[in-house]
């Protein structure tokens, strides 16, 4: 029973150490993720980055046509989804 009770702590124990770790890197994820330098960045870049999706996208029709018309497929289904949606709560 003794080795029962301490085998019980040592996963206890581990289960803290993991819980403690995880909430640490939650907070060092926040950011990376939340922080407002993203929103800065392609507000100052805005034109950089509209510029790259147009290549992006000269390129894609070059060279996968059929990814690009998957592409704006599920953007269609999204997008009548979501009407159907605010037709629905309207």
């Amino acid at each position: 029973m003794d080795e029962l009770q301490k085998e019980m702590d040592k996963h206890q124990k581990e289960i803290d150490e993991l819980k403690a770790k995880n909430i640490e890197l939650e907070e060092r994820l926040k950011k990376y993720t939340n922080g407002d330098n993203h929103k800065r960045y392609y507000e100052k870049n805005k034109d950089k980055i509209k510029e790259q999706g147009t290549i992006y996208l000269k390129k894609l029709k070059e060279e996968n046509p059929e990814k690009l018309k998957e592409y704006r497929r599920t953007y269609y289904l999204k997008k009548k989804e979501k009407m159907k949606q605010q037709e629905d709560n309207n």
